[in-house]
């Protein structure tokens, strides 16, 4: 038998692998940081050991993990450089100690939103990064609660990225959008917070590499992922209104396959959203209960992954009146993996999803006395998807280019209830879309980075269709509508010049477009007395935008200024046909031209060594400046969007002791209509986490959210909507390994 040299190299490896786990004694130590204070949760391992060794450091910073002399001894840890130490007979005898110095946040944080891994001071977009830290540090239990410190991320609200048009950006998980297919909303309960390690946050247009769904910008959630062979984050609280919450991630990993559980439950009594003064006997609390659950099975490899995964949501929402419900069931498969290909590497994802989704609609009396039942509607959808994109790099080159595509099915089925009798009404189609895309990163020098990117978006609706029976037993109707189909080009150029060590220069000119959804073509909805149509002659809108800004990052300090400056051509608005006491009714329509214009300013800056302070604002001009048919809204705000948004969070952090997170936000007065004849006043709120550790990966939590109990207004129906009040809940945190 001929052995060859590769197999000679892993025998040898082997060998010496297994004589240092037999010779292999107990080392002790301790992991701190340059002033002498211990860093918790680091991962110290050796190298090589057969089996992999592996531990964890405790909240004084100690390990002890098996180890020969010779080996290697690795410490590393989130915001700290990896240091290795090679073991000497010495090391045996005494106490290890390992120094992990702090990485600069333009090192220590790399953004991937953008397609392609770039590190946040050279990030060429508008971009926030939300840490695991962060996310354990907002009182609120839900994801989407913790993105409204953000600024331009009113998310209660439909506002989207820095308010340029009524559309959110797309949400991603591990690359497949969360956004519905059939209406474009984002049910952020899908993922369990516990399985989520950190969200990034893209600003502006980015369709040159996400598509129709990303007019105005993208967010990426990503799931927490574990080497060790088992891993556990556990969550559970109860506090004010009823509110009861319990989330899971769990990990096992044995060779090369690796498995992971996420669960999430959570339910509340709600309170009761109409404004106390207009409250009548149809005014009932908002409770809800959510659930959801995934399995992950990947198998991983010097060559890359692969991965399945299948998941579940359902959701039940009372909406403030006793006869106005929705409940949601959702089922998804997702399969994909990243592979070494040709010099790159490959990502695929491929997805297929069906849902069913139920609402009531009710008119109410004027003096909220009275309520009747006005609409049953039912929503079936269903949608395939797959993407793929290869990305290399190459001299002073880095280039991604792939391919997306999607196709969506979906109808909204009605029973309307209308002078004593029942009709019938059923409206939907299919929607199709592809593209492929092209981005190159050129470093023209040490200093200047230049990147140029172009997609092409092919959109197509089909078998557009509705029909109207008027009574159970008469004749079905049918009005079928013509197929459409259009095209776009997503162009993107930009640059970023580092200045200087700690500053980065950068800019930006791009275009966006966006696809009505089926939701806007097909399906009508009625909030209290305010009834939006649909409208199946909608077409895309296009945006063009421009943005320039600076970075600074000396050390552990990190800010970034941005001015945009961005254009929507046909932007599906809600547009107001009439108004009587009783209904305000009104339709999509593409509108014109909505323009927006402002600044945004993001930062982050340690004081002492325990304390954080991040800071974030925004100023926004957004108007309307063109509306065929409608010159009376040309110069009115843009619906739902505040002139002003800030927000100030204080992190106290003490491993063995108390630590605290305060969140504060401030938002301006904006509009609900687009008359701008509905105001909603400015308002400030406040939360504030209070947490300790009770033992080894085990901590106890306090919060409060609207601390100073500020009543403020969400939305009008015209009856103002009014924000959630005080609340308080109080729970646990579980970790496996301790930290």
């Amino acid at each position: 038998m001929r052995w060859s040299r590769g197999r000679s190299l892993k025998c040898a490896v082997l060998l010496l692998g297994v004589a240092a786990a037999a010779a292999a004694e107990t080392v002790r130590g301790v992991v701190e940081d340059p002033s002498g204070s211990p860093v918790a949760g680091a991962v110290v391992s050796v190298v090589p050991a057969i089996p992999p060794q592996r531990a964890v450091t405790d909240s004084r910073g100690r390990f002890a993990i098996p180890a020969a002399a010779g080996a290697v001894l690795a410490a590393e840890k989130k915001g700290f450089r990896r240091s290795e130490r090679r073991l000497t007979a010495a090391d045996l005898d005494t106490e290890t100690r390992i120094v992990l110095e702090p990485s600069p946040v333009s090192e220590e944080i790399v953004v991937t939103a953008t397609r392609s891994p770039t590190r946040l001071a050279d990030t060429r977009s508008s971009t926030v990064v939300l840490t695991d830290d962060d996310l354990e540090s907002a009182a609120a239990p839900t994801v989407d609660d913790a993105l409204r410190a953000v600024p331009g991320f009113a998310l209660f609200r439909r506002s989207g990225s820095r308010t340029a048009n009524p559309t959110s950006p797309v949400v991603l998980e591990d690359g497949v959008p969360l956004n519905d297919p059939f209406g474009g909303w984002v049910y952020w309960g899908r993922v369990p917070r516990a399985s989520v390690e950190r969200i990034e946050v893209v600003r502006g247009g980015a369709s040159d590499v996400w598509g129709s769904a990303a007019l105005s910008g993208a967010i990426q959630l990503f799931r927490r992922e574990s080497d060790l062979p088992a891993s556990l984050w556990v969550d559970g609280s109860f506090g004010s209104q009823h509110t009861r919450e319990a989330s899971l991630f769990s990990s096992v990993r044995g060779g090369t396959l690796r498995a992971s559980l996420s669960a999430e439950a959570l339910s509340t009594d709600g309170y009761v959203p109409a404004e106390e003064s207009a409250r009548g006997p149809v005014d009932v609390a908002s409770g809800s209960s959510r659930k959801a659950a995934d399995l992950t099975v990947e198998r991983l490899d010097s060559r890359g992954r692969l991965f399945a995964r299948g998941s579940f949501y359902g959701e039940d929402r009372g909406n403030g009146t006793r006869l106005q419900i929705n409940d949601t069931r959702i089922g998804q498969v997702t399969t994909g993996g990243e592979r070494l290909v040709a010099g790159g590497t490959l990502s695929v994802r491929a997805f297929g999803s069906g849902q069913d989704y139920h609402q009531t609609f009710s008119a109410i009396s004027a003096d909220r006395t009275t309520e009747r039942l006005t609409r049953l509607q039912e929503v079936p959808s269903d949608s395939l998807g797959l993407s793929l994109d290869w990305s290399a790099g190459f001299a002073s080159h880095t280039v991604v280019a792939g391919m997306d595509a999607r196709s969506v099915r979906g109808e909204s089925r009605e029973q309307i209830f209308a002078g004593g009798g029942t009709s019938f009404v059923a409206a939907g189609g299919e929607q199709h879309s592809g593209s492929f895309f092209l981005e190159d990163s050129f470093a023209a020098g040490a200093r200047l980075t230049i990147a140029a990117a172009l997609r092409l978006d092919a959109w197509q609706n089909l078998d557009g269709r509705r029909s109207t029976r008027p009574s159970r037993d008469a004749a079905s109707s049918v009005t079928r509508f013509d197929d459409r189909d259009a095209t776009a080009w997503s162009p993107r150029l930009s640059l970023a010049y580092r200045a200087a060590s700690s500053w980065t220069l950068s800019a930006s000119a791009y275009r966006s477009f966006r696809a009505p959804t089926l939701n806007e073509l097909y399906r009508s909805f009625r909030v209290g007395n305010v009834e939006t149509l649909a409208n199946e002659n909608l077409g895309p809108e296009r945006l063009t935008g421009a943005e320039a800004g600076a970075a600074f990052f000396p050390g552990r300090v990190y800010a970034r200024a941005v001015a945009f400056w961005m254009e929507v051509d046909d932007p599906v608005a809600n547009v107001t046909l009439s108004t009587t006491p009783s209904l305000v009714e009104r339709q999509r329509r593409n509108l014109g031209r909505i323009r927006s214009r402002g600044v945004e300013v993001d930062g982050e800056t340690p004081v002492g060594r325990e304390v954080q302070v991040t800071l974030g604002y925004l100023l926004v001009d957004s108007t309307v400046v063109s509306a065929p048919g409608s010159p009376d809204l040309v110069g009115r705000r843009t619906p739902q969007v505040a002139r002003q948004q800030g927000s100030v969070g204080l992190r106290y952090e003490h491993r063995s002791a108390l630590s605290a997170a305060v969140q504060a936000r401030w938002v301006g007065k904006q509009f609900e209509d687009d008359q701008n004849q509905l105001p909603l006043g400015s308002y400030f709120t406040a939360d504030l986490l209070v947490s300790r550790p009770v033992t080894r990966g085990l901590q106890a939590f306090v919060a409060a959210e609207n601390v100073f109990d500020r009543r403020f207004d969400v939305g009008r129906t015209p009856v103002p909507t009014v924000g959630p009040p005080r609340t308080f809940r109080g729970g646990l945190r579980w970790r496996l390994p301790g930290r």
